[in-house]
């Protein structure tokens, strides 16, 4: 099938007079409506077309928040909040018109709790801001999504990425926030504390609620100590299923790998090009190792031993800082690396994740199809918690081309689903997988979000058309 106009996906109605006025009045040029931002704000990293919001507002403060979602609520306008852009799942696009919410100019670390390992942030703040920033501390924050992403946009979508085998998701690693509701009112979930009893845990209920719900205006979230030492290695394999059996051994053994990415040859050629690297065009896994000087090495080795026993070759270690920086840009880029394949396409992407002892199967199955496909279809994963990336690079002005990449993406999470697993292991829902929901979840779950968000948004203000249509 071919993708939805936006545009057309819900009714839209000019912003009312006063909302102008009164945003003007408060903002002055922090509110935009010329065509240039707008059409900044309204596409992102998806494949669908652009979908811009009337008017744009540069917040700097909860009151500003407040004060805006307030105005909307009462003049019935649609608001999204905005990080840095880097959604793939049409999250941004403002269906319904309406205020693109920026928040990225709020981007100040309010506080750093060195003591209690916690650190508060405004939602603008980006993953790299925030290391950099707290680096003399001798901690770190290790949600590492690939792109720089805003944590606020990173607690929307229940961020993760490829530490999150050993450090977790946003999920686990978020103990409270401001949040902004949208009604215009002010309130705190959670504490500082590590854990708590005390009522619904409503910061559980933000975190991957995409906007919909509510906006983040300050984040605590859990730090880690620098690793003592640190160790990254690449390793090619024969097939795809040998490098994914390998994977499940060293977690089935507890070995408490940093990060463990799989790549594949499609992906590898990409990466050789736009890195400048020479890798084998095979299957690669990419580790990466902390702890002590011995703990390093004890992993390292139980590791390369696994690899071996599944056909691993040629495993290159990376124990100095510019080595492993050069592997890991590598892996980071490989998104934008894999887009220079076929250029001027966009990538329909699916990022399913199944359970670790499914994943060889989910892998092999997915191959074949892929295999027989006409388009590029690269994989690449977060295999260490059973999550992988197919990026199906399409020409969007060729309906067959996009019609072929939702059928591909269509069997690749039916086949996740029938394993236990999930269609969105960490990109969120959007407007791509909201088919996907019922077949996950069931409409008596679906109708209990719904409820959940009738009462929190009645007017359903808060980006509007996202995760799930508003009735069956």
């Amino acid at each position: 099938m071919n993708h939805p106009t936006p545009q057309a996906a819900l009714a839209r109605r000019p912003l009312p007079p006063a909302v102008v006025q009164a945003l003007q009045a408060r903002f002055g040029e922090r509110f935009s409506t010329s065509a240039g931002v707008r059409e900044h704000h309204g596409r992102d990293e998806s494949p669908f077309p652009p979908a811009l919001p009337d008017a744009v507002v540069f917040a700097h403060s909860t009151d500003e928040v407040a004060a805006v979602a307030r105005l909307c609520h009462d003049h019935d306008v649609p608001l999204i909040p905005y990080g840095v852009g880097s959604s793939l799942e049409g999250h941004l696009l403002a269906v319904a018109g309406g205020i693109s919410l920026d928040l990225s100019q709020m981007n100040r670390v309010v506080a750093l709790q060195a003591e209690d390992l916690t650190v508060t942030v405004q939602p603008g703040v980006t993953r790299k801001q925030l290391n950099q920033e707290i680096k003399d501390s001798g901690l770190f924050f290790p949600i590492d999504p690939g792109a720089d992403a805003s944590l606020g946009g990173m607690c929307a979508t229940r961020a993760s990425g490829t530490n999150a085998v050993r450090y977790g998701t946003m999920r686990e690693n978020v103990l409270a926030l401001t949040v902004v509701t949208a009604d215009g009112r002010v309130i705190k979930t959670g504490t500082h504390a590590r854990k708590s009893s005390a009522g619904y845990d409503l910061t559980r209920l933000f975190i991957g609620s995409e906007g919909t719900l509510g906006i983040l205006t300050e984040i605590t979230v859990r730090l880690y100590p620098q690793p003592e030492a640190i160790s990254a290695a690449v390793c090619a394999f024969p097939s795809m299923r040998s490098a994914v059996q390998a994977v499940i051994e060293t977690i089935q053994l507890g070995v408490p790998v940093a990060r463990v990415e799989f790549v594949d040859p499609l992906a590898i050629r990409a990466i050789n090009r736009h890195d400048k690297l020479a890798l084998p065009e095979l299957p690669h896994l990419f580790f990466e190792f902390h702890g002590s000087e011995a703990g390093v090495r004890e992993q390292a080795e139980t590791v390369q031993q696994i690899a071996a026993d599944h056909g691993g070759q040629g495993f290159e270690w990376a124990t100095r800082p510019e080595d492993r920086s050069r592997l890991w840009n590598a892996r980071h880029h490989a998104y934008f690396a894999m887009l220079q394949l076929k250029p001027g396409c966009r990538a329909v992407t699916t990022d399913v994740c199944v359970p670790i002892s499914r994943l060889a199967d989910c892998v092999g199955e997915t191959e074949r199809d892929l295999r027989a496909s006409s388009l590029p279809c690269p994989i690449v994963g977060h295999v260490g918690d059973g999550n992988f990336h197919v990026v199906i690079l399409v020409d969007p002005a060729l309906p067959r081309e996009m019609e072929e990449a939702e059928a591909l993406n269509r069997r690749i999470v039916e086949r996740a689903l029938a394993m236990g697993g999930t269609c969105t292991g960490e990109h969120g829902v959007g407007l791509h997988k909201m088919d996907f929901l019922v077949r996950e979840h069931g409409e008596d779950a679906l109708d209990l979000m719904r409820a959940i968000k009738d009462a929190l948004d009645p007017k359903h203000i808060l980006n509007p058309g996202k995760i799930f249509r508003a009735s069956r």
